[in-house]
Order: structure tokens, then sequence, then C-alpha cells
């Protein structure tokens, strides 16, 4: 029974990732090392962020576009790259080990299905990320656009502060934290996802 929950967790988890590689496109591509790059890169600026002690993601969306800059291509394919490769390298270190310990353990446990939740709702905060940063550093952005993109890059950068805050005043259990934090990302996903596809239809 516990490999079968084991099996669920991971499962909910790391499939999800599985599937935007493959339907993306990124697949068709060779872009699976490209990821592993933006994964490394994801680990490096996780050690200076630990080293500096960093309070705000600032440190993730200069490595999100030096990842992007590193790579040639359309810019859906630069964003798909660098959000895929990020996001798997921070499940990878922040999710696999407690997964692997906890989900196989004797008693059942709802956090470990929490958290391969959470993992789902990273991979998209990962995309909104780094498409908001792939149209905040461009150079021909329109100015009508200069500020919802610098407002998303603001709530990307500080979502994880403001959603402990909240957590914090109003003393919400762990579901309704998932929740929110679901609907939080899809709200920021959405308005990047129509401001991405306006801008580049515009050009």
């Amino acid at each position: 029974m516990t490999l079968f929950h084991f099996g669920n967790c991971f499962a909910l988890a790391y499939f999800p990732y599985f599937i935007t590689y493959k339907c993306s496109g990124l697949s068709e591509y060779n872009a699976f090392w490209r990821c592993v790059q933006a994964g490394a890169t994801y680990l490096f600026v996780q050690l200076c962020k630990e080293f500096m002690k960093a309070t705000v993601d600032l440190a993730d969306l200069l490595g999100l576009h030096l990842v992007m800059s590193r790579n040639a291509g359309k810019g859906e394919y630069k964003i798909m790259v660098a959000a895929m490769g990020w996001a798997t390298a921070e499940l990878v270190m922040s999710r696999c080990l407690p997964l692997w310990v906890g989900a196989r353990g004797i008693e059942f446990d709802w956090k470990y299905i929490q958290m391969s939740f959470d993992s789902n709702i990273s991979l998209v905060h990962y995309i909104a990320m780094a498409a908001v940063v792939w149209m905040f550093t461009r150079y021909d952005l329109p100015k009508s656009y200069r500020l919802p993109v610098t407002v998303l890059l603001a709530l990307c950068v500080y979502k994880a502060f403001l959603m402990e805050l909240f957590v914090h005043v109003f003393l919400l259990g762990s579901w309704t934290v998932l929740l929110v934090k679901a609907v939080v990302t899809g709200a920021i996903s959405l308005c990047s996802l129509f401001l991405f596809v306006t801008l580049v239809h515009s050009n």
C-alpha cells in the first residue's frame, strides 16, 4: 500500500512535467539538454541565493533571463526551455527526497498529495514567470505593455512573500493555502498568457 501511495504521489508530481515537455513540442527541437542546462543554472542561482540570503526571487528572474538569452529560437521555445528546466530542477531539489522518504512511509499522509499538487502549481508559475521575463526584456516592448508587464513581474517576485503573509494573517489551513496559491498563480498566468499572445500577434 505504501508503494502504491508513493507511486501515486510520484506520478502526480512528475508526469505533468513529462507531458508538458512532450506536448509543448520541446522534444521535437531536441531541447532536453537545454532544459538540463536551465536546471543547472537553477542550482547555481539557488546556491547564490542561499549565500546572499535573498528575501525575494530577483535571482530567479536573472537566472531565467540568462537561460533565455543563451538559447536561440522563437520566444515560445525560449520560454518553455527555461521554464521546464527551472521547474524540473526545483522539483527534483525540493520535493524528490521528501516524496521518496515520506510517501513510502507506513502511514498515509495528505501532505505528500499536497506537495505533488504544489509542484504542478510551481510548473505553471515558472512558465508564467519566464514569459513575463521574456516580455520585460524585449527592446521593442510597446509602452502600453510596460506597466502591466512590470506589475506581473513584481507579483512573480513577491508572490511567495505575499502568500506567506496572507497565510499568517488569516491562519489558513493547508488545503486552503494550496487553493489560494493555485488561484493566484492561475490569475498571474492567464494575465501573462493574454499579454504574451497579444504582443506576439501584434508584431
